[in-house]
């Protein structure tokens, strides 16, 4: 039924159930993993120039410590992609192009009464991508 899971994380704590939960479903169904993270530069753009090299090489280092957090989760291979631009749009497209059967994404709940509501990068990978998309909330600690 799966054969290929993709794990969207930007390595955050709030994406680690998601992350959990993603193999857990990819080992069940013996699928191969694939772990993407988007780089969204348009967060690096506003910077003063004179930083855009040095934040967009920390934040190659943060994809990449994410990717290998998932990797090390993983029994087997693991098909590791960074991709740059707006997240949700590329992790559809990624979708697509590896013919994926699911995407796992965690989501950040918003502060106070409101915090059963989706991030806006998991609203929009679960409005726009062309496969089922598996959203995981963090639970408080």
């Amino acid at each position: 039924m799966f054969e290929t899971v993709i794990i969207a994380t930007d390595g955050s704590k709030s994406g680690e159930r998601a992350v959990a939960a993603a193999v857990d479903l990819a080992e069940k169904f013996d699928a191969t993993v694939h772990a993407l993270c988007v780089l969204d530069e348009s967060r690096v753009e506003p910077l003063p120039e004179r930083l855009h090299n040095e934040v967009a090489g920390a934040l190659e280092e943060q994809a990449q410590e994410a990717l290998d957090a998932v990797a090390a989760r993983v029994d087997g291979e693991t098909v590791r992609t960074v991709r740059h631009g707006d997240p949700a749009r590329e992790i559809a497209r990624y979708a697509q192009e590896v013919d994926a059967d699911v995407v796992a994404t965690g989501t950040r709940g918003r502060d106070g009464e409101h915090s059963f509501l989706l991030g806006s990068v998991a609203e929009a990978v679960v409005r726009t991508c062309p496969v089922p998309v598996l959203t995981v909330r963090q639970l408080e600690s």
